[in-house]
């Protein structure tokens, strides 16, 4: 794993987003880059960096290819009203995967599932960039409540930008509404954390956000931000 370069940290966890924003993009210019998944938190970022800002980065798609309908139609009303240029890294096809590694992988091992469709595509699609912008939230699960706004990620080797990370569902939910940004329709239908069709259902009163994902597997992340990126 790389180490982290030397980086001049103001105190990021006082800014607000947009401020994140601005000052890592003064850092790292075109060297960031915006991955997203076309849910809520992807729609906020898009209009903040684009809507708002004016910021002139990269925007990555790691399309597993089983996403929702609802999501692929977010993703293309949003790629059309910020004109959107995306880059898609290379994701082996459902149909090579069946042939490689049996038929449905996600149902036998989630966790190789997802580093073929998400983590290696995500290695291959960050390698030209020294830092990523994610929609990191604390609130959505444990496994990311000590998450920062400015971190170092040694598993890809790039700084982790991270606005949203002190933002909660109804603020992120708020900010939509206020800007009137095209969202996934899937958010009002029980599902707050949106992934792939076969690992991911509506979530029950008090479960947490992404109770939903990997139901019946002992795995609440995909892996792309995980230390490892192999859970």
């Amino acid at each position: 794993m790389a180490s982290a370069p030397a980086l001049q940290l103001p105190d990021v966890e006082a800014m607000s987003a947009e401020e994140a924003l601005l000052w890592a993009y003064e850092q790292f210019g075109d060297r960031m880059c915006l991955t997203c998944s076309w849910q809520r938190q992807s729609s906020v970022l898009v209009h903040m960096v684009f809507g708002e800002l004016g910021l002139d980065i990269p925007v990555v798609e790691l399309d597993t290819q089983l996403f929702f309908k609802e999501t692929y139609e977010t993703r293309d009303r949003l790629v059309e009203r910020y004109g959107l240029k995306l880059i898609r890294p290379d994701v082996i096809s459902v149909a090579e995967q069946h042939a490689r590694e049996g038929h449905n992988l996600w149902e036998r091992d989630p966790d190789r599932c997802c580093h073929i469709r998400k983590v290696e595509p995500l290695e291959q699609a960050l390698a030209p960039f020294d830092a990523w912008v994610t929609g990191i939230r604390r609130e959505q699960a444990l496994t990311r409540a000590n998450a920062q706004r400015v971190e170092w990620g040694a598993r890809y080797g790039v700084w982790k930008i991270q606005p949203l990370v002190d933002w909660n569902a109804k603020r992120v939910q708020a900010y939509i509404h206020v800007n009137e940004i095209p969202y996934n329709p899937l958010h009002d239908a029980g599902y707050p954390s949106i992934g792939c069709i076969p690992c991911t259902r509506p979530v029950l009163a008090g479960e947490d956000e992404r109770a939903g994902r990997w139901t019946g597997a002992d795995k609440i992340e995909c892996g792309i931000h995980t230390s490892q990126g192999d859970r």
